[in-house]
């Protein structure tokens, strides 16, 4: 538990640019609750944990307050079932799963009363997706059940406040990576100074905007405001964005998926997997993905695929097909969520890239 913990706390420490008033009183906190929560000071643990809540919900610290919300919400449920309050830990489980859905409990690491209040947890989660959130597909493709989750999600979404990368000489290698062209990318490092990175990222922008010379760029903020929604929902580890995963990536490029869906991989399955982008599987808080179908752990499953479906109206201009399905692979030795790297999908991030420059 100490070691996701300390990474997660490492990059509060690191995320200087993206969350600029972000306060060293927070890692601090956190640091805090972790160590009461290994020494077993429950209550001590809740304390300073609402500290830690309560400061990361002053203005100007809305971007960290996503980030901690999940880790709160596991620390809580943990001190929570081992002081015999199993209701308010299972609330607290079920916060935790909504932000990291299908994760199960290390049963090494943490005790009956904590795996139980967890367990009941998931198991109302499941039920839930099931119903709405992730639809479980048959063998020959179709859904179960239709979902748009992700898409409802974005259109509730409220980017946090000042959301945009600052033009510093990290800019060019976060998610606005992923529609620089190759010259521009070349152009950015030959830049010596604040200055021309600055009116660099300016014309950047300006040669996107829809309306030159307009003031209300929605490129830039429909730019901004996907990568806002992935670094919330689509962080793996403490270590990387969520808008530079590969989830990350399709969904600032595409958008939200018309319907997402999951299928099993089988243990004994033979599938040629595509080259992913080498994430390397990593759990948050001793927790580990699993597959549930109809609220039942399927124990002969090896990992999962996700499969975002894009109808024609949803996708780029210049995509012939009728149809997209982007493919993440989970499995147990090769990654978590990594994109399989299909004719189709290329062609429709391709065509994504291509767009914001020929507007």
């Amino acid at each position: 538990m100490s070691q996701p913990a300390a990474r997660f706390a490492a990059l509060i420490l690191l995320l200087g640019g993206p969350l600029p008033a972000f306060t060293q009183s927070l890692p601090d906190l956190f640091n805090q609750a972790k160590s009461q929560v290994r020494s077993e000071k429950w209550s001590d643990a809740l304390a300073t944990l609402d500290r830690l809540e309560a400061d990361a919900a002053k203005p100007g610290n809305e971007a960290a307050a996503a980030q901690l919300a999940a880790p709160i919400a596991f620390y809580r449920g943990v001190c929570e079932a081992n002081l015999g309050q199993a209701e308010k830990a299972e609330t607290d489980f079920a916060i935790f799963l909504r932000a990291k859905p299908g994760s199960t409990i290390d049963t090494a690491t943490y005790s009956k009363k904590v795996v139980a209040a967890f367990e009941a947890a998931s198991k109302v989660a499941a039920r839930e997706a099931a119903r709405k959130d992730v639809s479980v597909e048959t063998a020959g493709g179709a859904p179960t059940n239709v979902s748009q989750s992700l898409f409802h999600r974005f259109e509730e979404f409220k980017a946090p406040a000042n959301t945009g990368e600052p033009p510093d000489e990290r800019w060019a290698d976060g998610p606005v990576k992923w529609i620089m062209t190759a010259d521009e990318k070349a152009a950015w490092t030959g830049l010596a100074d604040g200055a021309e990175r600055a009116e660099f990222v300016e014309k950047f922008w300006e040669k996107r905007n829809p309306k030159p010379g307009s003031g209300d760029n929605t490129a830039r903020t429909g730019f901004d405001r996907r990568v806002a929604f992935a670094d919330a929902y689509f962080q793996l580890d403490e270590q990387k964005r969520g808008s530079l995963t590969d989830e990350g990536m399709v969904f600032v490029l595409l958008g939200p998926p018309s319907w997402t869906g999951r299928k099993p991989v089988m243990a004994n399955e033979e599938r040629s997997l595509s080259t992913g982008a080498g994430l390397e599987e990593q759990w948050w808080y001793g927790a580990r993905n699993s597959i549930h179908i109809d609220g039942q752990l399927a124990t002969n499953a090896d990992g999962f695929r996700e499969i975002w479906h894009y109808q024609r109206e949803t996708l780029p201009k210049g995509v012939s097909a009728s149809q997209v399905n982007v493919v993440f692979l989970t499995k147990t030795g090769y990654g978590r969520s990594v994109l399989q790297r299909e004719p189709a999908t290329l062609s429709a991030l391709d065509a994504a890239r291509q767009q914001t420059v020929s507007r």
